[in-house]
């Protein structure tokens, strides 16, 4: 057989749950896999029974529509009666946010209080002329009063649009274009990094080239000077705060659509990816619950912005929907210096701490003695989230963040997903460094080759998702034929009523059937007819005790197809020379093949990321491929590039 993508990579540590952490798991056995595949309805069903219902669905999934699914069509729910009503009566004086501001400013947010600030601004926004239906878009730094916006918006029944506070004027005005928002909520300024992002200004330009907008909402949070426009704009804190801490929630249907979220960048047509409210709601909490093994006395901490996917989901709606306390903090993990994070597991006693891999690398980076100033050892479960990890990113967060003792719950999923897909039962799966094992309950996965057939274990291809499940996108805003055409239409048969959602991720399956993600198909290299992941080599290149993180790309090369260019950061105080050079590429080579060595490798300080903290690797191809460089507005350090440019440049000439 050809494979798709060929497994190079070997990994042979395992790690069984610790036994004290099994012996309290809330789950500690196969029983819920087992019951969830044998009848998947019947178990989605019976899990639907946790959230706060108004009138129980008409069918558990109506798929006679597909690839357009209706989940517990006919029930009535409004998602903050689930997130807050329900635990005031028990659960009012607990706290649901322990907020930490980056200047070192701090509040606590009960869940009573929770619910009157949303209550109030949900009624701020209806005096506005916000309807059930309606969209508004929230672009905001990481306060406490985004979450609330989020919420709010839901109490009404009107669709939130958040849009990352770090995207840019015209990005923003693409999401409130496309989804025609009334309304938006935002801040006069977000800290990061020591300084203001100007959030209201970029509203203000944003708002420039829309029409739809006839409101604005203003937070007051770094004290700087702003223009508001009479009539448009309003102060937050002087008009929430005269409304009543009490609203009637909107009674939604399960499928009315509870927010979109818009995954591309500024350089084409945003999708807006739409979630709806009750197959959503279920898919996050149950989910969070499993996959985290939450208790009622966790302290919880998803580090990721509200802004994305992951924010949503395991920042606020899961979170809020199983009454747990979380941690929400503003600013980023090096300011004002790079120990920030563990200043505030320590503080607050986190439990369950859940951050991105390239955060990791970038601890690995910075070295082992910031953590070991702070007492990490209230954690008892520590997850990864946004792209694959790297196994000895995965076994220096297991050993020096973990104490050895903390199961790793690396996961997979994507904003199209809105919940968990693939990730272990931290109580009952045997872990491997940079496998996130196996589907969670409720989900069903496959590995195919290009004809769509499934391949044996041992082998790579396309990863897909193989069953409906209750968090699924329902569509693209305004754009139901682009959803089909992206997500369903390369391996289904529709004449055979056979649909298959392709993820756009490869991934592997060991002999052992767990998975192993090897990155987006389109950062597949083609070197001498082999298709090699770059996840492997980056994986192989950090395998090095001396590589702290890498990025590989593929560039041309008239006798290969493609050659692998390497880009590397050191561990702190390694300096890079051409004898290091030389055993880097020699130890990818031993490691998974000669035919994985790197044609090329460059030392830098850092990696040009995404101010989510991803890697941008199509710029690295623009350097590699001595291209002009492509638009750098979306970089948190664009000044990088450059400096990299001048460092391949610098090695070209060297070889030569």
């Amino acid at each position: 057989m050809a494979e798709t993508i060929e497994a190079l990579f070997d990994e042979d540590r395992r790690f069984a749950p610790p036994a004290e952490f099994a012996a309290n798991a809330l789950v500690q056995d196969d029983s819920v896999s087992k019951a969830s595949h044998e009848d998947p309805l019947g178990w989605w069903e019976a899990q639907a029974s946790s959230l706060v219902w108004r009138k129980k669905w008409d069918s558990v999934l109506d798929w006679s529509g597909a690839p357009f699914a209706r989940w517990f069509d006919g029930g009535k729910l409004n998602v903050t009666e689930s997130c807050l009503d329900r635990h005031l009566a028990d659960s009012g004086d607990q706290i649901a946010y322990h907020w930490e501001g980056e200047p070192g400013d701090r509040k606590d947010i009960t869940y009573a209080e929770l619910y009157a600030e949303v209550c109030r601004l949900a009624n701020a926004l209806a005096g506005l002329g916000v309807e059930k239906g309606d969209r508004v878009a929230i672009y905001m730094g990481m306060v406490p009063e985004l979450p609330a916006a989020l919420l709010a918006c839901a109490r009404l029944g009107a669709v939130h649009s958040v849009v990352f506070g770090g995207f840019s004027s015209e990005a923003l005005a693409d999401r409130i274009n496309d989804a025609q928002a009334k309304a938006v909520i935002t801040c006069d300024g977000a800290w990061r990094g020591g300084k203001i992002v100007p959030l209201k200004d970029m509203v203000d330009a944003a708002l420039e080239h829309t029409s739809s907008v006839t409101s604005t909402l203003v937070v007051r949070r770094c004290g700087q000077q702003v223009s508001m426009s009479e009539g448009r704009d309003h102060w937050y804190d002087e008009l929430v705060t005269q409304q009543a801490p009490e609203r009637e929630a909107t009674e939604c249907d399960a499928e009315d659509p509870l927010y979109i979220l818009y995954t591309s960048g500024t350089t084409a047509k945003p999708k807006g990816i739409v979630h709806t409210c009750g197959g959503y709601l279920l898919g996050v909490s149950v989910t969070h619950r499993l996959a985290f093994d939450i208790h009622d006395d966790d302290i919880y901490w998803c580090t990721a912005d509200i802004g994305w996917v992951t924010g949503h989901s395991y920042a606020v709606y899961g979170p809020l929907a199983n009454g747990v306390t979380s941690v929400l903090y503003e600013g980023g993990p090096q300011y004002p210096a790079e120990d920030r994070f563990w200043e505030i597991v320590e503080r607050y006693k986190v439990t369950k701490f859940y951050t991105a891999p390239t955060a990791i690398r970038s601890f690995m980076k910075w070295g082992d003695h910031h953590p070991a100033k702070h007492d990490l050892t209230s954690l008892k479960l520590i997850a990864t989230v946004g792209e694959p990890i790297n196994p000895e990113a995965w076994m220096w967060y297991r050993e020096v963040i973990g104490g050895g003792r903390c199961p790793v719950v690396d996961t997979w999923w994507q904003t199209e997903t809105g919940q968990l897909m693939i990730a272990p039962l931290p109580g009952v799966t045997e872990t491997k460094p940079g496998s996130a094992t196996k589907p969670l309950p409720g989900a069903f996965a496959d590995v195919v080759d290009e004809s769509g057939q499934s391949v044996p274990l041992g082998h790579g291809g396309y990863l897909v998702l193989t069953r409906p499940w209750p968090a699924m996108a329902r569509t693209l805003y305004g754009d139901p034929d682009r959803y089909v055409e992206t997500y369903w239409a390369r391996f289904s048969k529709p004449e055979e009523d056979t649909w298959v959602y392709f993820a756009g991720d490869g991934a592997k399956r060991d002999l052992d059937g767990y998975y192993w993600l090897l990155g987006r198909v389109d950062d597949v290299m083609n070197v001498s007819g082999h298709r090699i992941s770059t996840l492997e080599v980056e994986s192989a290149l950090v395998d090095h005790p001396l590589v702290a993180e890498a990025a590989v790309v593929g560039r041309k090369d008239d006798r290969t197809g493609q050659a692998i260019a390497a880009f590397v950061t050191l561990r702190g105080g390694t300096t890079g020379d051409g004898a290091l050079l030389t055993e880097l590429r020699d130890h990818v080579a031993k490691r998974i093949g000669k035919i994985a060595r790197p044609a090329s490798l460059v030392f830098t300080d850092e990696l040009p990321k995404t101010r989510s903290g991803k890697i941008m690797r199509r710029l690295l191809r623009d350097i590699s491929e001595e291209r002009q460089l492509g638009d750098v507005t979306t970089l948190a350090n664009a000044e990088v590039v450059q400096e990299i440019a001048d460092k391949a440049a610098e090695r070209r000439n060297s070889e030569d």
